[in-house]
């Protein structure tokens, strides 16, 4: 008992010292290497999320207590969520250096939320191959009517409108991008005043652009950004492991491995570690839904599915619950993440793979449970019932002996049994069995 609990000790301290380290790390991680003129670059690649917002606004603030000469943001992304995309305009709006937005690499795009923050910068540029566009506002959450619809459709126009007037860039084109989700490439961008400029690298970029006069919180700034060292920013440990578990996929996975800790830790009390990591899975996946579109009538079919399996394991059903659970799980996975947006919604490839490895686990556990069930019993009163053996004297009511199993045990029958006589036992009361002739 003691050895055990010195166990569960050490599995627990364990556990702290590698979130203590992580968070060292972490820590680290953010700590500036910029001084006064350097260029500090942040890249962005994927959803527009909090943590997206967060990275963004730190960065934002090292440079400006480092007095940096600007911040360059490389873009790539196919849109996201409506606050983290204001609270990032909120901060380069406001911000008292010049922000720099670099959709690149070819390829890459500026969509939906990444039109305003493109809009947004100081100096917005492109690289070839890159296109921007599609800002119309979606629905990621309940679906909005057709009033609620108009009314987010106006008010995201007149938002990226004012965005556009306020830095003198074609604020028709902002409007009919929202309205009318339309999309351009670099060079229509270009001709249109949508940006300032096409480059094909960041030395290319930063050569273009050195010298111009920037109107930066109502001060006239002259831009210096010829031979002036860039400094990469990358993402902390905290926020890296922040953004995996903000996507859709990654905290579906989160979320089932929570389940499973949970069952394996109710099924096998005190075995511990699968408990902890359950519990530290769920936490974070409920994170990650605070970012995600959650339909919680998708959810509550998951919890019914991993609930369908523990009974399972107390219930014979004979693998009517198993197939329920199956069947709630898939169907609660394809509800879970409800939006028309592909990258906010878990992909097939990974809830089929789950699904069946769910069924195929569950339906082995079954199985195996079910053969030991049905097998004979080795030991014990049950392991007498049906045997048969020989009567080593005349076996009555009264009483008698007879030999079962090698051994000679007390018995007694209601009818009359005679010495040598092939007896059969059906029952044991105490230490004596009842027996009868076969």
């Amino acid at each position: 008992m003691q050895l055990r609990q010195q166990k569960k000790a050490f599995q627990l301290v364990a556990i702290s010292i590698f979130i203590f380290i992580v968070t060292a790390v972490g820590c680290k991680a953010e700590e500036s290497h910029l001084h006064s003129g350097d260029i500090s670059s942040v890249a962005i690649t994927g959803i527009i999320n909090p943590v997206a917002a967060e990275y963004i606004h730190k960065s934002l603030e090292r440079a400006s207590s480092a007095k940096a000469g600007a911040l360059l943001i490389e873009l790539d992304t196919p849109g996201g969520l409506d606050t983290s995309m204001r609270s990032i305009v909120k901060d380069i709006m406001s911000s008292r250096i010049p922000v720099i937005v670099y959709v690149a690499p070819s390829g890459a795009r500026a969509a939906s939320a990444g039109v305003f923050i493109a809009l947004s910068a100081h100096i917005a540029a492109m690289a070839p191959g890159t296109n921007i566009g599609a800002a119309h506002p979606v629905s990621i959450g309940e679906k909005m009517d057709k009033v609620m619809a108009e009314k987010a459709t106006n008010d995201a126009a007149a938002y990226i409108k004012s965005i556009a007037e306020e830095r003198n860039r074609n604020s028709q084109w902002a409007e009919d991008a929202v309205r009318k989700s339309v999309s351009i490439t670099e060079i229509d961008a270009l001709k249109m005043h949508v940006i300032d400029l096409v480059a094909k690298d960041t030395e290319a970029l930063l050569k273009e652009i050195d010298g111009r006069e920037l109107m930066i919180a109502g001060a006239s700034i002259k831009v210096k950004t010829a031979s002036v060292r860039v400094i990469k920013e990358p993402m902390s440990l905290r926020l890296k492991i922040l953004n995996l578990i903000s996507d859709p996929s990654f905290a579906y996975i989160l979320m089932l491995l929570g389940f499973y800790g949970l069952f394996f830790e109710l099924t096998n009390p005190g075995t511990l570690v699968p408990g902890v990591i359950g519990v530290i899975s769920l936490v974070l996946a409920f994170y990650a839904f605070q970012t995600i579109p959650v339909n919680y009538a998708g959810l509550l079919l998951i919890v019914i599915g991993i609930v369908l399996f523990l009974l399972e394991v107390k219930v014979a059903s004979y693998g009517l619950l198993t197939v329920g659970g199956i069947v709630s799980i898939t169907l609660g996975s394809l509800m879970l993440f409800e939006s028309p947006l592909p990258f906010l919604r878990v992909s097939l490839a990974i809830i089929l793979p789950v699904a069946m490895v769910t069924a195929v686990f569950f339906i082995l556990t079954f199985r195996l449970a079910y053969k030991a069930h049905k097998r004979e019993h080795a030991t014990g009163r049950e392991s007498l019932v049906g045997m048969e053996g020989l009567a080593k004297s005349d076996i009555g009511p009264s009483g008698g002996l007879a030999q079962v199993h090698g051994e000679i045990w007390s018995a007694f029958s209601e009818e009359g049994i005679t010495k040598n006589s092939i007896i059969v036992v059906e029952d044991v009361r105490g230490l004596k069995l009842l027996v009868k002739k076969r």
